[in-house]
């Protein structure tokens, strides 16, 4: 071997190295950009998270006032009706004790519309 093939050895085997330590940059530039990308990534899945929540607080906040609302037209209605029933009870309830005294006393024994002679 002569010292020029030495000397294009050695040549090769610096570039071969250099080689090496770009590709190694190139690999932990390439695994640094993917963790930023996934704190980036969280980052704007948090934010969304967040927008949706507040959206969904101010949608919830806008009917339930109409829920409420309701609730007491439908409060007030229903004690509208429990008033005109028992209003009906107080005015049926005498007739209503005299029918079933009469006939509780007054039976007539007939056979039924169902029996057969």
């Amino acid at each position: 071997m002569s010292a020029s093939s030495s000397q294009g050895i050695n040549t090769l085997l610096e570039a071969e190295r250099e080689a090496a330590k770009i590709v190694q940059k190139a690999k932990q530039y390439r695994i640094q950009r993917l963790k930023d990308a996934r704190s980036e990534a969280t980052k704007e899945i948090e934010e969304l998270k967040a927008q949706k929540n507040q959206e969904y607080q101010n949608f919830v906040a806008q009917h339930s006032g109409a829920s409420d609302a309701s609730l007491g037209a439908v409060d007030q209605e229903t004690e509208v009706k429990i008033g005109e029933i028992q209003n009906a009870f107080a005015t049926n309830k005498d007739k209503a004790v005299e029918k079933m005294l009469d006939a509780i006393v007054n039976v007539q024994a007939k056979p039924h519309i169902n029996a057969r002679v």
